[in-house]
């Protein structure tokens, strides 16, 4: 199962699986009609870009938490020009570890190289580029890396004394939308509820300390 935005690309990588032996049960271009495709097939493993429409923000590699949630075992590989820290690090942690890999399209040297990491995906290994493995660590020294481009507007906001209904009003959406993304903020920068703790402030202090 194939999931790429790009039509070229798209059509590169299925005739280069073919090629190899493989059978490529559907080829899609965004992140819903993969978890479709994937629910219609059952494919044995699925190849997946990060950023897709219609956003192209972290479409794909969401779509790939939620495949790993949902059908526990299920062989996923990642092939992408980014590192999205603030979703990889969850793709990883999914399944022990095991059946998952994360590669850097403009870091694989071979075709075989590439062939081989889903080779060995598909088997239950794990395969993950290092650069990616470098910027998951610097993550988690910066725990502000792992919020959304949205998320950190939302902060910002915050930190500048709006309130919910405000920041709703400068960004023109709904008040339980700001409510939402507030709490994401909050569980990335590790504020659980606490009865002596003002969390609003300890993310604003976080994001002030950047």
């Amino acid at each position: 199962m194939l999931a790429e935005d790009s039509v070229l690309l798209r059509d590169g990588l299925t005739a280069l699986l073919t090629r190899f032996g493989h059978t490529v049960v559907a080829a899609v271009g965004d992140a819903g009609a993969l978890l479709t495709a994937v629910a219609d097939h059952a494919p044995d493993v699925v190849v997946t870009d990060v950023r897709m429409p219609p956003d192209f923000a972290d479409e794909g590699l969401r779509a790939a938490v939620r495949l790993r949630a949902e059908r526990p075992g299920l062989p996923v590989l990642v092939l992408s020009q980014y590192v999205q820290r603030s979703y990889a690090a969850d793709l990883l942690d999914t399944g022990d570890g095991t059946g998952v890999g994360y590669l850097l399209k403009d870091r694989v040297g071979q075709v075989e190289e590439f062939v081989d990491a889903l080779t060995e995906v598909a088997a239950g290994g794990t395969v993950v580029d290092p650069e990616v493995v470098r910027q998951l660590l610097r993550r988690r020294r910066d725990p502000l890396a792992r919020l959304t481009p949205r998320e950190r507007e939302v902060l910002a906001l915050v930190a500048e004394g709006r309130s919910n209904a405000a920041i709703a009003r400068q960004l023109v959406v709904s008040e339980a939308a700001v409510g939402k993304h507030i709490g994401s903020i909050l569980t990335k920068l590790d504020l659980p509820p606490a009865e002596d703790v003002h969390r609003r402030v300890l993310a604003v202090l976080a994001f002030l300390r950047e």
